[in-house]
């Protein structure tokens, strides 16, 4: 017997939750590459505050949406 699909609420969802996980993933990776890449070529500091700046942000992000979407489905 094939398992339930899942119905449209559920798919929106999970596709929320991927979402977040490929930001978190992401910005880490593009974070660690960018500090070393500016490392190697010298770049300003200030250009690193940039890169932290703009990590923060996506984190933040990332960590409000999760927290929504840990209510929705609790609420529900």
């Amino acid at each position: 017997m094939p398992a339930p699909r899942p119905t449209a609420a559920q798919a929106a969802f999970a596709r929320r939750m991927r979402v977040v996980a490929l930001v978190i993933a992401g910005t880490t990776v593009l974070w660690l590459v960018l500090g070393e890449v500016g490392r190697q070529y010298g770049w300003a500091g200030r250009f690193a505050f940039l890169i932290d700046l703009a990590a923060l942000a996506a984190y933040v992000w990332a960590l409000l949406n999760a927290w929504q979407l840990w209510r929705k489905r609790r609420d529900t």
